[in-house]
């Protein structure tokens, strides 16, 4: 059974899709809770994520249709991926900066980044940090800040400020007030938006 969307409902998803940014996106590395899985979609849509990639090797596929933020996984693109290379060389065909997050002697902090580049950040699992093959084609590294004794943030948390830096550099640069997606694009994705 269909039902018909309201003006208002449809006035809201083209503003939603306006300020999609194609171009930020997150890849989670193996991440095992689908409770921080879907915390992470959830910060995706308020920052205004269009897509995000799950890198699923050693780690059960997130079962995401019981968890309390779930809704957000239907308006967060998802691309599942199971070899690293051919991730790796698609997100560079487009163009994109990949960061990972880590604590090495050559991270750097959050706000050295320019965010307004095409940009992947790589979740690293909880427990074993980024998958080593992943390590292995990613150099650059990203870790948050932190002053007391607690070395690192739950993932979902600091994907949250990961994104909330790079939120508000792409504000500054007004990449909110021009849509990321050509005219025929959205008129796809608002025909796909309204079915939802």
């Amino acid at each position: 059974m269909s039902r018909e969307i309201t003006e208002k409902r449809k006035q809201r998803i083209d503003q939603v899709l306006a300020r999609r940014q194609k171009d930020l996106t997150m890849v989670m590395d193996n991440i095992w809770d689908p409770h921080n899985v879907s915390a992470v979609l959830r910060s995706c849509d308020a920052f205004g994520v269009f897509g995000v990639h799950l890198y699923y090797t050693t780690s059960e596929w997130p079962d995401l249709a019981k968890k309390s933020s779930a809704s957000a996984k239907k308006w967060i693109q998802r691309t599942r991926h199971i070899d690293a290379a051919s991730m790796v060389d698609d997100l560079r065909g487009q163009g994109m900066q990949i960061l990972r997050t880590g604590f090495s002697e050559t991270a750097k902090p959050v706000t050295a980044f320019d965010f307004t580049r095409p940009t992947a950040i790589i979740l690293s699992n909880e427990h074993r940090g980024t998958s080593p093959e992943l390590a292995e084609l990613i150099q650059d590294e990203i870790y948050i800040p932190m002053h007391g004794m607690v070395q690192s943030f739950n993932v979902s948390v600091a994907a949250a400020i990961i994104l909330y830096e790079a939120s508000t550099q792409r504000d500054r640069a007004g990449m909110y007030e021009t849509s990321s997606f050509s005219e025929d694009e959205l008129e796809t994705l608002k025909a796909e938006w309204y079915t939802r």
